[in-house]
């Protein structure tokens, strides 16, 4: 007979240290002179750099007595090429801790710089099975302290580093603990500059990783791990995190809509960058599931689309595949817990629900928030076509990190029937 293993009963959270709000961004040089550091790198992208962020971290860096540089080439949307390029410039010398300033790619090429600049080996080693060899950090990292300029990728306060492969079609992840930085400062006011097509794919990826760690299979129904010592980094919904994900969800269908409207309105920037730090906080330990298992075959299969907002080169943002599919995956997991659906809906929208609305309430919110911040809608926008459904379908298949946590078992008729509904 097969054993039978019992379900989970603990579950982890975590988070980093956080200091937040406008003014937050003066005190790095104090906070690195306070770790006793006396180098730091600071990571960033071409865009951030012409904002003078960077460079007013490096003045602070510079005045608290650390020797600082920057770095601005981090590729948007990292690949495995952009992030050697990255590596290796961080390989020149020996830093004491690193600066992420950006949005998801220039923290995520911090965490792999931080992990490749302390352990040997390549990227592919750490990423999860069955893309990578699952490998787990052995050695201590640098401190890394995360400064987001977008109200979107919560990777200031996660254990997550996800890169597009280009010779795969394919983008995947590292995840472990060890990666998570040391500490996240948030200002609201690096918002006020973002554009509007910005604002609105980083703010669809606040809400699916509120939504779908809300929807997330429950921790104590899963199966106990063999190692408790090795338990992964998404635990499934928990009380905790399900509190986080709520304040997301209501301060996001609240003030979204405004920011993308009116980027120079700071109480909007504001709320959003509390639902981004809310939204972090819940996801990187509940985990995300079939909407970003889904949007990464979606970014990393991309032929020719340019997406307005940012740099002219074949990309789907991350915010735009993650909420592509999203109407029709939550059409799908409604059966797993309607409740909690309809509670969503609810939160998002500020209207009440009830079980006569059924599966279609949630997906008619989220479409309807997708229509007035002028998201592209379904992939075709993206170039896809009924032809593509295997290839997206086999990409998600690969992604386990997130399947383990769908609320519904999910096999390829399933994703099929996702991607169709989804053109």
């Amino acid at each position: 007979m097969p054993e039978i293993r019992t379900n989970e009963s603990v579950f982890t959270w975590a988070a980093p240290p956080l200091k937040f709000g406008a003014g937050a961004l003066d005190e790095i040089g104090a906070e690195v002179a306070a770790m006793a550091a006396g180098s730091c790198l600071v990571l960033t992208d071409p865009a951030v750099q012409e904002t003078g962020i960077p460079d007013q971290i490096k003045e602070s860096l510079l005045s608290a007595g650390v020797k600082a540089e920057v770095f601005d080439r981090v590729g948007v949307e990292p690949t495995d090429e952009s992030i050697a390029e990255a590596v290796s410039y961080a390989r020149e010398r020996e830093w004491d801790c690193f600066v992420a300033v950006g949005g998801g790619s220039a923290i995520d090429t911090a965490k792999a710089v931080n992990l490749l600049t302390t352990h040997p080996g390549e990227l592919l080693d750490f990423v999860t099975p069955p893309i990578g060899g699952g490998k787990a950090p052995w050695l201590p990292l640098k401190p890394l302290i995360a400064v987001p300029t977008t109200a979107g990728t919560g990777s200031e306060s996660t254990t997550i580093c996800v890169i597009d492969f280009l010779g795969l079609h394919l983008k995947a992840g590292v995840s472990h603990a060890k990666l998570r930085p040391s500490l996240a400062v948030v200002d609201p006011r690096t918002l006020l500059t973002l554009p509007p097509e910005v604002t609105a794919a980083s703010g669809m990826d606040v809400l699916s990783h509120a939504l779908e760690s809300y929807t997330a299979v429950r921790y104590d129904a899963k199966a106990a791990p063999e190692d408790p010592m090795r338990r992964p980094a998404f635990c499934g919904s928990n009380p905790i995190s399900d509190v986080w994900c709520e304040m997301a969800l209501r301060l996001v269908g609240a003030h979204l809509r405004a920011a993308v409207c009116n980027g120079r309105d700071l109480a909007a920037r504001t709320n959003m960058a509390l639902a981004s730090t809310y939204a972090g906080t819940g996801f990187g330990n509940a985990g995300t599931h079939l909407p970003h298992a889904n949007a990464y075959p979606v970014a990393g299969a991309v032929r020719e689309y340019h997406a307005a907002g940012y740099p002219q080169m074949p990309m789907v943002p991350h915010g735009q595949a993650v909420s592509a599919t999203a109407p029709a995956v939550f059409r799908w997991t409604y059966p797993a817990d309607p409740e909690r659906h309809l509670r969503a809906a609810e939160l998002l929208s500020g209207r009440t629900f009830t079980k006569t609305d059924g599966a279609e309430a949630l997906p008619a919110v989220l479409t309807e928030l997708m229509t007035d911040i002028g998201m592209p809608s379904g992939l075709r926008a993206f170039g896809y076509t009924a032809d593509d459904i295997d290839t997206l379908a086999e990409g998600t298949l690969k992604q386990t990190r997130q399947l383990a946590v769908v609320p519904r078992p999910v096999d390829r008729q399933a994703l099929t029937r996702i991607f169709e509904q989804s053109l």
